[in-house]
Order: structure tokens, then C-alpha cells, then sequence
């Protein structure tokens, strides 16, 4: 079984959902292909052409609604479930679906979904399956099920950082001025797979050297490194398909002062948000702690997003560390404190790591050199 966990586990899972089903007022909770599916069961589907369909609800069975071509998936599963199967016929599949329906008496109720995820594919197709149903979003349902990690998934993740930060170290002695930003990107790539990353990476790495470093999400492009060069180096791994999202930020020879000197700034402010993090501390104060060390340095209008977010089978889930968000950090709780300062045209700076609140205070996962490092000295 996928993740490491005991067989139990799943419906131990599936129990605490419907619990939160419950509590919420809804009657079912709809979910497609993604991570909270493979939370929930185990089972791996990818988002196609053809749907996939998990309906969750008290007093029942979960009903789930399949293409034939992957009912084995369904086979020696360690916990009881009705299987749909479908064929080709598009046309077909909402009288297929009502079979799940009847079985689940889930006509006129309310069901929920992850806004998010649920795709308008899976959603017509609901709709046109149960018409009088009342179709809302479960957002905080699902985030607060997943939101709590438990030793195995603390696990997966410390082994996707381990395996990171290697991959990164692996990549180091390859970046040299004149190489381009999507050679180290493919470099950087190569190295997380062959130190142990699943197969299907958490999000592309990026790459950012001089001016683009400016840009928070930028793309690898083929601009050559130059000497005096940021570069921003955002990356990550997965490990049973738990994930972890890293970024330094080094410089090709010798930094221009400003640029060493945000580095110092955004270097405090990463170690004064993390040095908050404890539990019964609301998200925000977080974010709070860490951009009044840009703004006291006078580069607050240059820290363009929020400190943090929520970590696990997502690369971006809860909880959110940003401003005006009153949820209070608890065990097992992951994310990642990341703060930045972009200067336009010019160069910019990141350092992110990766948290768990525990009983008494927090861990940072991550401890690959936060320092601004030139090449040259690796």
C-alpha cells in the first residue's frame, strides 16, 4: 500500500471524514481524482478525459465511480467499497452514476466538494445525475481532515527533504556563468530522481538568475548566468507522495551591495517568523513577524506575498501563513515559512523552509544553508 501506513489507516481516515461530514451539515462529500482520494483510500487516479467520482457518506459504504479500464485498481482494497464501473460511451455515464446515487439514497441532499479540484467535467455530471441535490463547498471540511500530519506522513516528508536537499548539492557543481537558467533546471530535475524522488515531482523547479530572480514564480528560460547574479533556486520533492518545496537564493561571484544586504534582511525575517511558530499562535502572526523586518528595513513594498502555506500531499494547502488568518497553529501542523524581497529589474531573494508545529514549540524540517552563498566558494 501506497504511503507507508498501516491498513487500518484508511478507514480510520474515512471515519474522521465522516465525522467532519457530519459536523458540517452536509449528507455526502463528492471527490474526484487528487490527494485527498489517495488520502482516503489509497487509490491513485490521475485527472483524464474520463471521470472518477468517490462519494462518502454516513451509514454507508464508500461508492466510487470508475472507467472498466481501471476497475483492478479496486481489487484486494483493506476496507469495504461499492465500485461503479463504466464504459466509453460519454453518454452513458450519468445513468451509471444514478446507480451510486440510489445505492447511497443521496437524492436531494446536500454534497459537498473541493472547490479547487472538482472540475466542471465531474460537477455536470453530478448535477445532471442528482438535479434537485444542493452542491456546496467542503473546503474547510477536507482542510482541517488533512491539515493535522501524522509520524508516517512526518516521515514521507522529512525522507522528500532529505532527498531535496541532496538533489540540490548534486546540482551545485553545475552551475557555472554561462550555463542557462533551463539546464540547471533539467540538472536539478535529473538529480531528484535519481536520489529518490517519486516519479512524478511536486512542481517544476525554478530557476531564476539576475532580473528574473525578481519575479516570484518564475519560468527557467534560456538567459545565460552572469557574473553578479542572484539566482533563485525554488525546488522540491516527493516521497510516497508527500512533498517537500525548498528555495535558496546564491549569487554568481560577488553581489552588488543592495542585493547582499536584502539577502541579510530576508534572512532575519525567514529566522523571525520560524522563531514564532508554536502552538495556539495564530497563521498570521507568523506572516506579521516576518514582513516587520522587511518593512523596518524599508523594503516592505517589495515583499510581494504571503510568508507561508500548508504542506503535504499538496504543495499548497492548508494552513495559509498569511495576514488576517486567525487559525491557530497545532501539532502536526506543516508549512512552510518562506519570506522574500523582489527588487524590479534588478534581483530578488527568497529562503523557504519547511515546518511542523509540535506539542511544545516547532521544527524546521529543512537545514540546507540559508546564508547567501557565492558558486564560487562551493
Amino acid at each position: 500500500m501506497p504511503n507507508n501506513l498501516p491498513v487500518t489507516q484508511f478507514e480510520t481516515r474515512q471515519n474522521r471524514l465522516i465525522s467532519a461530514i457530519q459536523v458540517a451539515g452536509l449528507d455526502a462529500l463528492a471527490l474526484n481524482a487528487g490527494p485527498t482520494l489517495t488520502y482516503l483510500t489509497g487509490l491513485h487516479f490521475h485527472l483524464s478525459e474520463r471521470p472518477v467520482i468517490a462519494l462518502f457518506s454516513p451509514g454507508n459504504r464508500p461508492a466510487l465511480f470508475l472507467p472498466e479500464l481501471e476497475g483492478r485498481k479496486v481489487e484486494g482494497l483493506p476496507f469495504a467499497l461499492d465500485a461503479f464501473p463504466y464504459g466509453e460511451d460519454p453518454l452513458e455515464w450519468a445513468q451509471g452514476l444514478s446507480g451510486a446515487i440510489k445505492t447511497l439514497k443521496l437524492d436531494s441532499q446536500k454534497i459537498g466538494v473541493e472547490p479547487r479540484r472538482f472540475r466542471v467535467l465531474e460537477l455536470r455530471l453530478l448535477e445532471t445525475a442528482i438535479p434537485s441535490a444542493q452542491i456546496q463547498s467542503a473546503e474547510d471540511c477536507v482542510a482541517r481532515l488533512r491539515m493535522h500530519k501524522d509520524q508516517a506522513e512526518l516521515a514521507n516528508m522529512r525522507q522528500a527533504i532529505a532527498v531535496a536537499q541532496k538533489a540540490l548539492n548534486n546540482t551545485l557543481p553545475s552551475i557555472k556563468i554561462g550555463r542557462t537558467e533551463r539546464q540547471i533546471a533539467s540538472e536539478l530535475t535529473m538529480q531528484l530522481l535519481s536520489n529518490g524522488s517519486d516519479s512524478e515531482i511536486p512542481f517544476a523547479p525554478i530557476i531564476a538568475s539576475g532580473p528574473n530572480s525578481a519575479n516570484p514564480h518564475a519560468v527557467p528560460t534560456d538567459r545565460q548566468l552572469q557574473s553578479g547574479d542572484l539566482l533563485i533556486v525554488d525546488w522540491g520533492a516527493s516521497v510516497n507522495e508527500y512533498i517537500s518545496d525548498l528555495t535558496r537564493t546564491f549569487v554568481l561571484g560577488e553581489p552588488e551591495r543592495e542585493l547582499s544586504q536584502i539577502a541579510r534582511i530576508v534572512l532575519e525575517a525567514n529566522a523571525a517568523a520560524r522563531q514564532q511558530a508554536k502552538p495556539g499562535i495564530p497563521a498570521s502572526q507568523l506572516d506579521q513577524a516576518a514582513r516587520e523586518v522587511i518593512e523596518k528595513a524599508g523594503y516592505g513594498e517589495f515583499f510581494t506575498h504571503r510568508t507561508g502555506h500548508g504542506l503535504g500531499m499538496d504543495s499548497h494547502e492548508e494552513p495559509y501563513i498569511r495576514a488576517g488568518n486567525s487559525l491557530l497553529l497545532a501539532p502536526g501542523m506543516t508549512f512552510t515559512i518562506e519570506p522574500g524581497i523582489y527588487l524590479p529589474g534588478r534581483g530578488g531573494v527568497r529562503i523557504e523552509d519547511n515546518l511542523v508545529i509540535t506539542d511544545s514549540g516547532s521544527e524546521t524540517l529543512s537545514d540546507f544553508h540559508r546564508e547567501l552563498v557565492s558558486i564560487q566558494t562551493i
